[in-house]
């Protein structure tokens, strides 16, 4: 099965062009190194209603899969999670968990991530760090569950 995917950077600073984003074009050459087509790539500011506005409009074009990279740090600018639990049909902390737990074997201040994954609408949406090695890493942890999830969400119910 191909996997659609979309990359989103949530960032202030990268969104007003202070710096280069670096997290996006990271994850979205982890993607591709998964066998995954990234459809569509965003970069929005720490805002709740702009990160929901990208995820929706990704699973529009058809993405079964929306990582996002940024946002999910303890600073009170840092929404990711927030946003996407407000959309969220079921969050699945497995995800979150297991990223958390692989980390803390390579920095302590893992223990301070955020970082979650959540079904929106069809799609499964996996919150990772803002840094572009944690992000991959993070990714890298969890990418055996991810095509089995996607193949579920798709799956059209039955009823009775």
């Amino acid at each position: 099965m191909q996997i659609n995917a979309g990359v989103i950077t949530v960032s202030d600073r990268a969104s007003k062009g202070l710096y280069d984003d670096l997290g996006g074009p990271a994850v979205k050459q982890a993607a591709t190194d998964h066998g995954w087509k990234v459809i569509a790539e965003a970069l929005v500011p720490d805002e709740k209603r702009e990160i929901q506005r990208a995820i929706r409009e990704m699973i529009a074009k058809g993405c079964q899969l929306v990582l996002t990279t940024g946002g999910t740090g303890v600073a009170l600018r840092d929404v990711t999670p927030e946003a996407v639990r407000e959309i969220a049909v079921r969050e699945l902390p497995g995800f979150g968990e297991v990223m958390r737990m692989e980390s803390m074997k390579l920095t302590k201040n893992a223990i301070l991530s955020r970082n979650l994954a959540a079904v929106v609408d069809r799609a499964l949406v996996i919150c990772l760090p803002g840094k572009p090695r944690g992000a991959v890493e993070c990714l890298g942890f969890v990418v055996g569950a991810v095509p089995h999830c996607v193949e579920v969400l798709q799956e059209v119910p039955t009823s009775c």
